[in-house]
């Protein structure tokens, strides 16, 4: 009797558990921006959600901040704890050289509970041949030629130098996709590539990052 009733005691306190933290995540998720739903721990205001987990709703658009630069989120999904920005485009049409060459490419800030996953394909551009020493796809071969040869975007990069590929780690140290004049002035990336289909059935171009749960 004893036994059952301290069983009946811990179930009660357990399940009060989990409808409490349940309803403060609830009263803390932060509104839609736009028609884009805002999971917790995501933030955008200081009332609401987390705020090691910051982003901005801007005019009903989501947007990452780097360390230095802003992109625009284009999906969020909160069962994978995973988000995906549009990464910069060129900044002219008559050279290749991304926008945010300015910034080094992308930078995470490493002390922020986000990192770049496994599932970014990255086409690096007018590459200088100090790439060649790298362990980076940098052959006649590699996919990025085919991309630049049939994507009229950036059209001013088929001629521009090398081009590499590379597929990122999505360890925890991976913080950076970087574009400098020393090694690639333009990339692009792709979330969940198949190398196998024509470049006309590619995704719209992304970089995916996930977020990590406090422990």
């Amino acid at each position: 009797m004893v036994a059952t009733h301290k069983l009946f005691i811990f179930t009660f306190a357990a399940l009060l558990l989990i409808l409490t933290t349940s309803a403060q995540q609830q009263q803390q998720q932060c509104s839609d921006c736009g028609n884009t739903s805002v999971p917790y721990p995501l933030s955008t205001a200081p009332t609401c959600g987390d705020q090691s987990y910051k982003i901005r709703c801007d005019a009903g658009r989501l947007l990452f901040d780097t360390v230095n630069n802003t992109y625009p989120i284009t999906s969020v999904n909160p069962t994978n704890q995973r988000l995906v920005i549009k990464p910069a485009t060129l900044s002219s049409n008559d050279t290749c050289v991304t926008s945010d060459i300015v910034y080094e490419g992308i930078q995470l800030n490493s002390s922020l509970p986000f990192n770049i996953t496994s599932s970014n394909t990255i086409l690096y551009l007018n590459c200088t041949e100090t790439l060649l020493l790298s362990p980076l796809n940098c052959t006649s071969a590699s996919l990025c030629h085919v991309y630049a040869n049939q994507t009229d975007s950036v059209a001013p990069c088929r001629d521009a130098g090398l081009c590499c590929t590379f597929r990122t780690g999505g360890s925890s140290t991976e913080y950076r996709i970087r574009v400098r004049e020393a090694g690639c002035s333009a990339y692009t990336s792709f979330v969940n590539l198949d190398p196998n289909l024509p470049v006309d059935r590619w995704p719209e171009p992304g970089l995916e990052i996930q977020w990590a749960l406090g422990g």
